[in-house]
């Protein structure tokens, strides 16, 4: 191996390694496979579990990219692709790849051997106006156990016309696939955890889902990302605290494991007394996380803490001691002053609007879901009240891709 590819693997690994969260890792992989063989577009996707009463094994798409359509797109805007799932059979690329666990390579997808047993599906290319020629789609499996597809579309020359992926890029895509696996086997992992502690709080809470925690983590994320642009945040800092944002926000309400439940269960509105004792939520959830050493700790109780804060001073549990429950500031009747603008945490900011709109957005045992235009109206509203005007206004210029996180992980009734 030369140099170059050697130098390759080490950065791979080194970036990807270094990534816990599983969604930011996906489209990080993909980002990478890409720029590794000069690809102009891709898709990833993930082995999704098998529908309840079919046992049919599928693939979910969870992220596109395309470079041409992101150039016409204004500064900071995202792509929107369409979310689909197709099956793990053979009439598909992707899905023969999954199907068999084999790469395949495709100099021109509109004319592949009539012997083929799969088939390129063009309907995206007429949608979009973008013409597939190249293609080449490779596994993700660990220990013959599929985890997901890569599939890189056009690679481009010199003077930007697409060409046939060559047998070197082959190579360098199945060391990469050895590395992203690894790490994506990893993310994987920390999600499980995660979603053992949602499971735990949604024994206890029923509207504290894995899909609503994962809107949350995505909304939060959307978010933050048009901030960093705004903000000119790019490299490692950008990756690093969006990294730990979506952990963070997934573990926003883990705290309500510890409220009884005939508080949290109780069907109708709370007396002052019982909301008082709910407001604690924040600060058993910022103790779990008192190893403020790592780095997900400090933000995850960072953001526990803080998400119910308002921009006004009003919200709540304000300048008060997580671990003794006493009073950091006081009013002059020794009653604890609430945090307000830029005192309260970035994150927390961040998550309190992503929180609120997926709650107003979202059915509940005590209500049903509001329209959308309603949802918007109250944020709006709350803009400068409740919520950072400035991220409030960052939400509506994100709402696309709001959307589009909110309808990659509908609550299971609708799937």
């Amino acid at each position: 191996m030369n140099k170059t590819g050697l130098e390759s693997i080490l950065r791979v690994t080194s970036e990807l390694g270094s990534i816990q969260d599983i969604d930011l890792l996906l489209e990080r992989i993909l980002l990478m496979a890409r720029r590794e063989v000069d690809a102009d577009a891709g898709s990833i996707y993930v082995k999704h579990d098998e529908r309840e009463g079919e046992g049919e094994e599928r693939l979910l798409i969870r992220y596109a990219q395309n470079d041409t359509i992101q150039k016409t797109l204004a500064p900071g805007e995202k792509q929107i692709y369409t979310i689909f799932s197709l099956p793990i059979d053979e009439k598909s690329v992707a899905g023969y790849c999954a199907s068999k666990m084999e790469m395949i390579n495709i100099p021109d997808a509109y004319n592949i051997p009539q012997d083929a047993p799969y088939s390129f599906n063009s309907s995206f290319d007429v949608l979009t106006g973008y013409k597939t020629t190249s293609t080449f789609t490779f596994p993700l499996a660990n220990r013959e156990k599929l985890l997901g597809v890569i599939q890189v579309i056009n690679k481009m020359d010199r003077e930007g016309k697409p060409i046939p992926f060559t047998r070197e890029d082959e190579l360098v895509l199945t060391n990469f696939a050895v590395t992203a696996t690894a790490a994506l086997d990893k993310a994987r992992t920390t999600r499980a955890m995660i979603l053992r502690m949602i499971k735990m709080s949604e024994l206890r809470d029923p509207s504290e889902t894995g899909s609503h925690v994962s809107r949350v983590a995505g909304y939060s994320a959307e978010i933050y990302e048009r901030w960093a642009h705004n903000h000119n945040v790019h490299g490692d800092e950008r990756t690093k605290f969006l990294d730990i944002l979506r952990i963070g926000a997934m573990l926003h309400d883990v705290g309500k494991v510890a409220i009884p439940d005939k508080i949290l269960k109780k069907p109708g509105l709370l007396t002052e007394g019982e909301f008082d004792h709910m407001k604690h939520h924040t600060v058993y959830g910022a103790g779990l996380f008192s190893d403020t050493n790592s780095l997900v700790d400090s933000l995850s109780m960072e953001i526990a803490l803080s998400h119910h804060e308002r921009w006004d001073g009003t919200g709540y549990p304000g300048w008060v001691d997580p671990f003794t429950l006493k009073p950091l500031r006081a009013d002059k009747n020794g009653r604890t002053l609430g945090k307000k603008g830029d005192e309260i945490p970035f994150a927390g900011r961040i998550v309190a609007i992503a929180d609120v709109f997926d709650a107003l957005s979202s059915k509940r045992a005590y209500k049903e879901a509001w329209e959308e235009e309603k949802v918007l109206g109250q944020m709006k509203e709350l803009s400068g009240v409740q919520f950072d005007p400035e991220l409030v206004d960052i939400f509506f210029d994100v709402l696309p891709s709001i959307r589009h996180t909110q309808a990659m992980h509908p609550d299971a009734a609708a799937v």
